[in-house]
């Protein structure tokens, strides 16, 4: 009699177990919170291969001249400061800027010195406004205002700014329908067309140099 008696428990206590189970996965489902993917924006691959490349175009005839007019400074010399000046750049333009849950950070690589340039962090809790400054050359750089009243520069070079800004919006309630990059892509294409023709420019150049070396 006993045996038949837990077997009936046991028959009775299967279905709260299958349905203990189901509600399970939905249980998990709706007390979960969305989290929301780190966001990581680079300088615009059009602006890093234009500046690298008028840097190279200023920079490498320089030791060809210098040896053929018997500058006082070595060849050498001068290759080591171009290759130093252009790692510099190549730290600058190597700038990211992550948004993520807690708020905006800009950061550059481990290896750059920070005494040229540092990155900095904001929480979006102390972000207060975005301010605009006028530049010299008559356009805007938008600022973030924090609640202690210092100012962190919006980077605008970056690729991706509109969804940058619409983060930025998203997560602090800013009004950024306004806000626009500092330089169009149209201004760096003509910079770009003018470094390829230097740079045929500098091939000239270094051909003669060498072919004046050979004479003297």
């Amino acid at each position: 009699m006993r045996k038949s008696c837990s077997c009936e428990s046991s028959f009775f206590l299967l279905p709260s177990f299958f349905c203990y189970m189901s509600l399970q996965p939905m249980e998990s489902i709706f007390s979960s919170t969305p989290i929301f993917e780190p966001a990581v924006f680079r300088l615009s691959p059009l602006i890093r291969i234009t500046l690298l490349s008028l840097y190279a175009a200023l920079t490498i005839p320089l030791p060809f001249l210098s040896e053929v007019t018997s500058a006082p400074v070595p060849p050498n010399v001068i290759w080591a400061g171009i290759v130093v000046g252009a790692a510099g750049l190549y730290g600058v333009l190597s700038e990211r800027v992550i948004v993520n849950e807690e708020g905006i950070q800009v950061t550059y690589p481990n290896w750059f010195p920070r005494i040229f340039r540092s990155g900095w962090s904001l929480p979006r809790t102390e972000i207060k406004a975005l301010k605009p400054r006028s530049t010299g050359q008559g356009g805007l750089v938008y600022y973030f205002l924090s609640h202690s009243g210092a100012g962190y520069l919006l980077p605008m070079r970056v690729a991706g700014f509109a969804k940058l800004v619409g983060l930025v919006e998203a997560k602090t309630g800013i009004d950024t329908r306004d806000v626009r990059p500092l330089s169009q892509p149209w201004m760096y294409f003509i910079l770009l067309g003018c470094t390829l023709l230097l740079l045929l420019v500098d091939a000239w150049t270094i051909v003669t140099a060498i072919g004046l070396k050979g004479n003297i």
